[in-house]
């Protein structure tokens, strides 16, 4: 991928996209952590009710995307990942954006995320108005065996 980045469009993603959703996520999260979903958990959360996904294309490549799931007034951004080589140019913010405003379309009221301890996304959800709510401790278990915490965050809409 070339580091320059054009002009960010966002545009709603269906199960077609999962390989381009696959990709970004490879891309984006560190191994070590098994955080990324397989693609049989996207395709079939992707089929479900209340759950939408926004994908982030640069030039007709797509850099980003944002997963979440609404259920009544409350909603859930389960996945957020942008390529490595187009991160710190708007491309995260574009996608919180959007996705704060598809739930407040929704009527949704509140929005919840979890998210590894430390992982350095924290400083964008907290720029969009997340706190932290909650702690799970060993959350998380890399395929090494090494646990993490994971810390539940939400905001109002």
């Amino acid at each position: 991928m070339s580091t320059q980045l054009h002009l960010v469009e966002l545009a709603s993603g269906r199960v077609s996209d999962v390989d381009a959703v696959d990709r970004v996520m490879q891309a984006a999260f560190e191994p070590r952590y098994g955080e990324a979903w397989t693609r049989a958990q996207c395709v079939g959360i992707l089929t479900m009710p209340g759950v939408w996904l926004t994908l982030a294309r640069s030039a007709g490549e797509t850099v980003g995307f944002a997963l979440v799931r609404a259920i009544m007034d409350e909603a859930e951004l389960l996945l957020i990942a942008v390529d490595p080589a187009c991160r710190r140019r708007g491309v995260a913010g574009a996608l919180m954006r959007s996705m704060l405003a598809e739930c407040r379309g929704r009527g949704v009221k509140r929005v919840h995320l979890e998210v590894r301890a430390n992982n350095p996304a924290v400083a964008l959800y907290t720029a969009h108005g997340f706190a932290k709510a909650g702690e799970r401790r060993d959350y998380y278990r890399a395929k090494s065996g090494e646990q993490f915490d994971a810390h539940t965050y939400a905001r109002d809409i």
